[in-house]
């Protein structure tokens, strides 16, 4: 008795990500966030379903044909790198970013493309607007160059009027920009609620799925960069894709943290400019200061952002401190990471900095989370304490361990290829990397490694030798 009498009491739900609970509290206990769980509908029992028809026999799996499910290019190489060759019909996308961060400009560059393509069959597009007018969109599109036959264009925040405009277009792709704007009146709350997101989305899929079309949806963050409204949004969709980068730069990343259809270990770069935005195959040198003359303070390093090797240079600045606290600031690497490498200088090699303020930064605004940045991180400090400089064509890789020891980092291989193709001449690695899991070592093992065999390769075992090393090469 005690128990149905529990389950019969109204239940509270956060309205910013659908946590529920039996009392009221005053901060949600899955997004954190204040004043946000109010009072919701009342539990009812779960009701027993009895089975139906279906809408298709059971099949064995090899006799499932995989063809309609096969990925079509969207025109932009970068895009179609991180979704696995393409776009499949049918599949749901969610993409997300910053406010102004160019998500609608990449979305109408994919539309016209999509939409263009192929010039023998017609491929009507639709493109939902609910943030902006017809006119506005049509404005970027003059800008871009997006103007094509068969880019349809629709402004509506009603759910069933664009439901309307799919069966009037027929289109095979459908961007909704965004789900945030987009309401029924089916339901109750205002757009942009946790049940009206829901709903929304459950009716978008549900057409997706039957009418094979692929179907966009751009998602709203939240200040801490999450995707506003329920996390049951990301589970249902079959990609999700972040859309990153400094507005005060052009460079613009997008990477998957959940794709259905390919890897979720890759990036795309591009080039956000007033004239639309395009692919960078190749943005390593967006990452680098071009100089004659060696400067303290700073260090190349090579990162991986999911496959891709990027090379970047960490930029360090040590400066006498008028404060009681000195400060450390950072951009572009993580503020912990920064501050253990200080503490593991200050300790290891001696190199006292606790009257100086400490600026760390990276360059073209690439942001640096992997630990293999600490050594470079390391090179560049003391570099800028010391006043003395590195060589130009140096890099150095590795984590650095609070005992000062310098580790192994994976892709060693495709990080010294892509050092050596940009014209770099010495690396500083730790000891063992250029060993395969036999001992054998790496360069006679695989013959593929010739594009940077003359790159002089230096091993150490602690921060203490990669200082000494990298401060006497040439």
């Amino acid at each position: 008795m005690a128990k149905a009498k529990t389950a019969a009491k109204a239940a509270y739900r956060c309205s910013d990500c659908g946590w529920q609970t039996s009392k009221w509290v005053g901060r949600c206990g899955e997004c954190q966030t204040w004043g946000t769980v109010t009072e919701a509908a009342s539990a009812t029992p779960a009701r027993v379903v009895s089975a139906g028809p279906v809408s298709a026999p059971a099949r064995p799996i090899g006799q499932v044909d995989v063809r309609s499910a096969k990925t079509k290019p969207t025109g932009l190489d970068e895009l179609d790198r991180v979704l696995g060759g393409g776009i499949v019909p049918g599949a749901v996308l969610l993409l997300a970013g910053e406010p102004g961060i160019g998500k609608s400009t990449l979305l109408l560059e994919v539309a016209a493309l999509a939409s263009g393509t192929n010039t023998t069959e017609t491929s009507p597009v639709l493109y939902v607007t609910g943030e902006e007018s017809a006119e506005q969109v049509r404005l970027r599109a003059d800008r871009v160059g997006a103007i094509t036959d068969h880019l349809y264009l629709a402004a509506e925040t009603e759910l069933s009027a664009v439901l309307g405009h799919v069966e009037a277009v027929q289109p095979t792709l459908l961007v909704v920009d965004s789900i945030q704007t987009i309401g029924t009146s089916e339901v109750d709350g205002a757009p942009g609620g946790v049940t009206q997101i829901r709903e929304v989305a459950a009716n978008l899929i549900r057409v997706a799925k039957e009418r094979g079309i692929t179907v966009v949806l751009v998602g709203h963050v939240t200040k801490e960069g999450a995707i506003a409204g329920p996390r049951l949004l990301e589970h249902l969709v079959d990609v999700v894709l972040y859309f990153e980068g400094d507005r005060h730069s052009r460079l613009r990343m997008i990477r998957a943290v959940k794709n259905r259809y390919g890897p979720t270990d890759e990036l795309g770069c591009f080039d956000l400019s007033e004239v639309g935005i395009v692919g960078l195959p190749d943005p390593s040198g967006l990452f680098l200061t071009r100089r004659d003359e060696p400067v303290p303070g700073t260090c190349v390093t090579v990162t991986l952002e999911g496959r891709r090797p990027l090379v970047a240079e960490v930029q360090s600045l040590v400066a006498k401190s008028h404060l009681p606290s000195p400060r450390r600031a950072t951009s572009g690497l993580d503020t912990s990471r920064v501050a253990m490498v200080l503490a593991v200088l200050a300790q290891r090699c001696k190199i006292s900095m606790h009257e100086q303020d400490v600026y760390v930064s990276t360059v073209g605004g690439v942001r640096l989370t992997e630990t293999s940045v600490d050594l470079a991180l390391a090179l560049a400090v003391a570099g800028s304490t010391v006043e003395q400089s590195l060589s130009n064509t140096l890099i150095a890789l590795g984590e650095v361990g609070l005992a000062g020891e310098a580790r192994i980092v994976p892709g060693v291989q495709r990080r010294l290829a892509e050092a050596a193709r940009l014209g770099f001449k010495y690396a500083v690695v730790p000891r063992g990397s250029l060993e395969l899991a036999d001992g054998s070592p790496l360069k006679r093992a695989d013959p593929q490694l010739s594009s940077y065999e003359g790159m002089k390769v230096m091993e150490v075992d602690s921060i203490q030798q990669a200082l000494q090393v990298a401060f006497t090469a040439p």
